[in-house]
């Protein structure tokens, strides 16, 4: 009668969220009269990076609040960005990329391991790539190790997934 349940632990941004969230702020920055003739612009580089642009780095940050903004309302997190540092682009013009963090670092799943241990909760966790699945034979150890993760910042979106009881 053993049963074993288990869930996953992952760190994923939905890159169409992100396409969208880009695209209001687009039409956002063309419509805002401070951000008018500024040259400013918001672009996906593949499905890993997001690359703005604007005149100086005032307006930048402004590029950059109002694609948080926007961001935020579309449901990604923004402790999945890592922001580059601002660089100087042709006359005074700047620039900033901005990498989209997919899966959890090697790093991270060791620390959610650590913290499933010092638990002291009959459950098992295992790094799979860059999830991690925790399993175990009772189900409130199961949720009790998600509230405690909850209750941890390590710098990544959590997101549970594949709760299965079998």
């Amino acid at each position: 009668m053993a049963q074993d349940n288990s869930f996953d632990i992952v760190s994923k941004v939905d890159i169409q969220e992100v396409r969208n969230a880009i695209d209001q702020a687009m039409k956002e920055i063309r419509q805002r009269f401070d951000l008018k003739d500024t040259h400013s612009e918001i672009n996906l580089e593949g499905n890993d990076a997001i690359q703005m642009a604007s005149s100086n780095e005032y307006k930048l940050e402004a590029v950059k609040e109002i694609l948080g903004q926007k961001l935020v309302k579309r449901g990604v997190s923004l402790k999945n960005l890592t922001y580059d540092k601002v660089e100087q682009a042709a006359g005074q013009s700047v620039r900033q990329k901005i990498s989209l963090q997919q899966g959890i670092p090697t790093e991270k799943a060791k620390e959610i391991v650590r913290i499933v241990k010092d638990s002291k909760r009959k459950v098992q966790a295992s790094i799979q790539g860059d999830s991690v699945r925790i399993s175990g034979k009772d189900r409130d150890d199961l949720q009790a190790i998600i509230a405690a993760l909850r209750g941890k910042d390590l710098g990544v979106e959590l997101t549970f997934t594949n709760y299965r009881t079998n």
